[in-house]
């Protein structure tokens, strides 16, 4: 039952969230804008509906700083104020005191992970669409990801593929089709793998077929390796094809299960995979992260230290957390470990913390 002191320690935690969260998404909007557009001839109406597009996406990766400079302001401001002894004299635990900040938290966590399955992926798509059609004026480069290929417009071609491997250059699975300037079909091109080189592409294993005005049937041509040119920028091609933003959990799982049973290369979406789940839990690990750095100290030291503290502990959180994914994508890591461990060692690390605080 929430009594008087939860309410109290609750009412300070959300105002010092959505402080936080508004600081945040406000810096966030303002860096962006002005790296993006502030010399760009993009009409207002545009840039407008990008952003409210890209809103989702910002709250969602500020959401975890959010909680924990919450956490780190309300624990710090009850300890400078002598509240904090006061409610140990009553015989409240550290424990007792940071519960109702943990289970808010905890239903947080539970909120961006249904802003991160069912909402963020749609607002991803029309933000993509906004950018590479409106502002880039680039139709091409918006591709549209279904359970088992990558969908790609250039000029009057159209492409579908179902494994990109930029590193290696190397892509599997390619259709292409060609189209006149009434976009009527005229051939029709298969390949198993491709070869991606500068201004054109190798072509293997695949076949060619001709739709002419001349015969009723199409005709059709194998071949074991062909070159066709293509002065596409690979990469972006990979910023069109990231399919992980846009797919819900769901479709992302079918993707992964259909790419297997074609024997490509599913690592990459593996880990997106796993990180979907592991980042909806950062909020409530960098909140309990934050608890014994909030209580350690003397009761001395203002704003600019607390906020000095949030700033370090997110930082070391996030340079582990994206480096243990870099790993997993580099298959160094199975996927679910690359995902999980930063979140493991962290509340590990925070209970150890907390058990020598001994309060």
């Amino acid at each position: 039952m929430i009594n008087i002191i939860d309410r109290y320690i609750i009412k300070q935690f959300i105002i010092n969230f959505l402080s936080g969260l508004a600081v945040f998404v406000t810096i966030f909007l303002a860096v962006d804008f002005m790296s993006s557009f502030l010399t760009s001839e993009t009409s207002t109406a545009t840039v407008i509906r990008y952003y409210t597009y890209m809103l989702p996406s910002i709250v969602y990766q500020m959401t975890p700083v959010a909680c924990l400079l919450a956490t780190v302001f309300t624990l710090s401001g009850l300890n400078k104020s002598s509240e904090l002894v006061a409610l140990f004299s009553l015989g409240l635990s550290l424990a007792r005191v940071s519960a109702p900040i943990l289970i808010l938290v905890g239903l947080i966590s539970a909120l961006s992970f249904w802003l991160g399955d069912r909402i963020l992926p749609r607002a991803n798509q029309q933000k993509n669409y906004v950018y590479y059609v409106d502002i880039k004026n680039r139709p091409g480069l918006y591709s549209t990801v279904k359970t088992n290929k990558i969908w790609y417009r250039s000029e009057n071609q159209l492409f579908n593929i179902k494994s990109l491997d930029i590193q290696n250059k190397k892509a599997q699975g390619l259709t292409l089709y060609h189209f006149d300037q009434q976009w009527n079909l005229i051939q029709l091109i298969n390949a198993k793998t491709v070869n991606m080189m500068n201004g054109y592409w190798a072509l293997q294993n695949g076949s060619v077929t001709f739709f002419t005005e001349e015969t009723s049937f199409p005709l059709t041509q194998a071949f074991e390796e062909k070159n066709i040119s293509m002065d596409e920028n690979l990469t972006d091609i990979q910023k069109a094809s990231n399919s992980s933003d846009v797919m819900s959990l769901n479709e992302l799982d079918r993707f992964i299960d259909k790419n297997k049973e074609s024997g490509l290369d599913t690592l990459h979406y593996e880990v997106d995979y796993h990180s979907k789940f592991s980042f909806a839990f950062a909020a409530f690990v960098m909140s309990l992260m934050g608890i014994p750095f909030s209580v350690a100290g003397q009761r001395s030291g203002g704003m600019m230290v607390n906020a000095g503290k949030c700033i370090g502990l997110a930082f070391l959180y996030w340079t582990t957390y994206s480096a243990f994914l870099t790993v997993g994508k580099h298959g160094v890591l199975m996927p679910f470990f690359a995902a999980w461990v930063p979140n493991i060692l962290t509340v590990l690390v925070s209970l150890y913390l907390l058990a020598r605080l001994k309060k």
